[in-house]
């Protein structure tokens, strides 16, 4: 499992909030599985710090003082390709988050609901799953199920390329339940899981949960 005393999950921190950026630098370091390697403040200082920093998962506040934070998932992306991105912010409108999964993020937290977990989000998604909650996740659902079923992202035969238990698991992603609640429903290890949500990603060629239920949901699995 990623995510351990002697090596733990690298946190690069971004956000224009110095009180809430030491709160959550403070929760990420007192749990020895994480710790945090950079933070900044701004766009340009966010960059700089994208490119100095060797890390695992960037936690991004959207509302920064000189722009819009979306643009720095891309920059994350193209220079850390296996590094993964949670969106922490105070809003949740649903283009918002729309378009933070479809660039490539892993996880949308709201700030003032999430305080004492950010170490276990961190970890979550650095072992394959994602921090988003059943609402936003059921939100997400609705929103792909309007699409058209002839969207041509979905051209390809991959009906026969999940297994019958990576199906289970990608129906209950769908469904809104975190790793741990479809651990405990399935009766296997969250690790498990997120293995599994791993392999989805791998074969549908995704990055994010909701990726592979828009390509689940346009392809009328569920």
């Amino acid at each position: 499992m990623v995510g351990q005393p002697e090596k733990p999950v690298r946190v690069l921190l971004i956000d224009d909030d110095a009180h809430l950026r030491m709160v959550i630098a403070q929760e990420i370091m007192n749990d020895r599985r994480t710790m945090v390697v950079g933070q900044a403040g701004n766009l340009k200082d966010a960059r700089k710090a994208i490119r100095q920093n060797d890390f695992d998962v960037m936690l991004l506040d959207l509302n920064l003082g000189d722009g819009d934070g979306l643009e720095l998932i891309d920059v994350m992306k193209s220079q850390h390709p296996h590094a993964e991105a949670i969106v922490v912010s105070v809003m949740e409108t649903e283009e918002q988050v729309l378009r933070a999964f479809e660039l490539g993020a892993t996880g949308y937290l709201v700030k003032n609901s999430w305080f004492g977990n950010y170490p276990q989000a961190v970890l979550q998604v650095a072992n394959g799953g994602a921090s988003i909650t059943p609402s936003l996740a059921r939100r997400l659902l609705q929103r792909y199920d309007k699409k058209p079923a002839s969207d041509p992202q979905v051209s390809l035969s991959t009906t026969d390329r999940l297994s019958s238990r990576e199906s289970e698991v990608l129906r209950m992603v769908a469904g809104g339940y975190t790793s741990v609640e479809i651990g405990v429903q399935l009766q296997i290890s969250t690790m498990t899981v997120n293995t599994h949500i791993k392999n989805i990603y791998r074969k549908l060629q995704v990055r994010s949960r909701a990726q592979a239920v828009r390509f689940a949901s346009l392809r009328g699995w569920f």
